[in-house]
């Protein structure tokens, strides 16, 4: 089971797509937070939904909001995939031990071995503010980070 609002969202250390270290609590303090679980880099749905994120990025950007991705894949994979698709924010590997935050944030499928399409808006102290999770095969709306930005920031 997700994550639900309002509680505080689990910390953890993982290496983006170039093998750099980053902390989720790094950004505690400092500027929200928009994790966007994915299931794997090179699939169509995935990479449509990443897409338009890049495209519009000045939702997260104007809103100072750090937007992160984070799929199963190893780190060499998502700097082939954020290269070939131009992604400016970071790919986070959740490699090893395999899906273990997705599996912290509730939102790893066991029977599929990757994790749902599952994002969580966290506010500058940690806190889970909104979330929203869809179908397998189902992309997540523009709209809805739109919304979830605009209520965080308000």
């Amino acid at each position: 089971m997700a994550l639900e609002n309002d509680t505080l969202a689990p910390d953890f250390e993982l290496i983006d797509q170039f093998g750099q270290t980053v902390h989720l609590s790094d950004f505690r303090g400092v500027k929200p937070v928009t994790l966007v679980f994915f299931p794997l880099a090179f699939s169509g749905t995935c990479q449509g939904e990443l897409c338009e994120l890049r495209d519009n990025i000045g939702i997260f950007a104007d809103a100072n909001v750090e937007l992160i991705g984070i799929s199963v894949d190893s780190k060499y994979t998502l700097r082939a995939w954020g290269e070939e698709q131009g992604y400016t924010f970071p790919l986070l590997a959740d490699f090893w031990p395999h899906g273990q935050v997705a599996k912290e944030y509730g939102v790893f499928l066991e029977e599929k071995g990757f994790a749902n399409r599952a994002t969580f808006v966290i506010d500058r102290d940690g806190v889970i503010r909104s979330s929203f999770i869809t179908a397998p095969g189902q992309p997540r709306s523009l709209e809805a980070y739109r919304d979830a930005v605009a209520e965080l920031v308000g």
